[in-house]
């Protein structure tokens, strides 16, 4: 017999990690001096990193619905809702960066020596480095949801 919990945990955990890894590579190429291969790269990046998060949700749908403890436990829950407050908070702040990463790209098109406006760079990062604080609060929440805090 499968044990659909389990197998939900560990998709979930494996999409979560592969969405901070992303998020790391993200935030090592967005770096003052970007050329415009680093802007393919980040651009391709940039678009993993939006759909894993996808991913991410659904797997996290399918764990509330389809998980041992029961949806109840989670509506009721604070750091439940804290953590998906804090992964809300994350993708608003991966917007402007992405558009902005969208424009680099149709700017750079056909021209070999393009580097984004340095001011646009700088900027973009630092929302990255606002959603790495807030990136620390999910894992805060989850392991307080673990140990039965939060009803």
């Amino acid at each position: 017999m499968i044990d659909v919990d389990l197998v939900l945990a560990i998709a979930h955990h494996l999409a979560v990690f592969t969405l901070v890894g992303l998020f790391a590579a993200e935030f090592a190429l967005l770096r003052p001096g970007l050329s415009a291969r680093g802007v393919s790269q980040l651009a391709r990046v940039d678009a993993a990193y939006g759909g894993i998060a996808g991913v991410v949700i659904i797997i996290g749908i399918l764990r509330v619905i389809f998980g041992t403890v029961g949806w109840e436990y989670y509506v009721g829950n604070h750091a439940f809702w804290g953590k998906m407050g804090a992964f809300l908070v994350m993708g608003l702040l991966a917007i402007p960066p992405t558009m902005a990463i969208r424009r680099w790209v149709k700017a750079g098109e056909g021209v070999a020596d393009y580097l984004p406006p340095a001011d646009e760079v700088s900027r973009n990062r630092r929302f990255l480095h606002l959603q790495a604080g807030v990136l620390l609060l999910i894992p805060i929440f989850a392991a307080m949801m673990a140990r039965g805090y939060g009803n």
